[in-house]
């Protein structure tokens, strides 16, 4: 179960950071959304803490694995753009901001796009093979969309393809990350099924996700989109940063884990200290 936060808004609970929360409800794997490698910054961490700890800190007080975000941009479809999510070099799919981050503690990184930031297929491919061949095995590297990320022709039911699937894999990625069913328009379970199969033939995992906001839909809804990411044979279970702004309603993650797992593994994770 990965969830997913947004490192520069402010906490849910102030003085306790999303990570911290989603942990609590079950999260197994936490990944950091807008975090600038470049000014290391994660809202609700502990005062003092050194920018260039941020990770490992995050890392020791939520006892999970950590993944960060790397944005792909295409130069070809980049646009200028004033909100939340404009985009900063240190949040680039680089191999120098992928060194950086692994440095700082990131165990995973994701290679994807916030929304109008022009992140293309093509070029996520290509930021793949990149910081595959500049960090080796450092790094779990993920790579894929959960929404078309600003560009048209890579949304709805084109936003992935099997030949995607395929050029990622062959790139390097070690999981592909694709739309949850019932997530992005055209993106049945038929279809994350097939693409599923089709990452498994070479040898990557994946990883279905949602990115849509309905992070903060009603727990019925989560509840049949966990089952069937379960049915189309997803590795990975990821909830995004956006039902308030910043993280999953809590009591989605929760239910979403009990959902693929039931409470007795779920409440093992929610219970293990962080010490064992």
């Amino acid at each position: 179960m990965v969830s997913e936060s947004i490192a520069i808004t402010q906490p849910l609970l102030n003085s306790v950071t999303n990570a911290e929360l989603a942990a609590s409800q079950g999260a197994d794997i936490i990944l950091v959304n807008m975090f600038d490698s470049e000014n290391p910054c994660i809202m609700g961490m502990p005062a003092g803490t050194p920018p260039e700890q941020t990770l490992h800190e995050l890392q020791r007080l939520t006892g999970r694995i950590i993944g960060v975000n790397l944005e792909a941009v295409d130069p070809n479809f980049a646009t200028e753009h004033d909100d939340l999510w404009k985009m900063k070099s240190g949040r680039a799919a680089t191999p120098e901001n992928a060194r950086r981050l692994i440095n700082m503690g990131a165990k995973i990184l994701v290679l994807t796009g916030n929304p109008n930031n022009g992140v293309s297929n093509q070029a996520l491919g290509e930021a793949v093979k990149s910081i595959r061949e500049a960090t080796g095995e450092s790094a779990v590297i993920i790579s894929g969309k959960m929404h078309g990320a600003g560009i048209v022709s890579e949304s709805g039911s084109s936003i992935i393809s099997e030949e995607d699937v395929r050029w990622f894999a062959t790139q390097g990625a070690d999981v592909i990350l694709l739309p949850a069913p019932g997530t992005v328009p055209g993106m049945s379970l038929e279809r994350v099924s097939r693409l599923v199969d089709t990452a498994h033939r070479h040898g990557a995992l994946a990883m279905t996700a949602i990115g849509t906001s309905q992070e903060g839909a009603d727990i019925s809804t989560i509840r049949q989109i966990a089952l069937w990411s379960k049915m189309a044979g997803a590795d990975l279970h990821h909830i995004g940063d956006t039902g308030y702004m910043g993280m999953a309603l809590p009591e989605n993650i929760l239910a979403y884990s009990i959902a693929i797992r039931g409470v007795r593994h779920t409440y093992n994770r929610i219970a293990r200290s962080v010490n064992r």
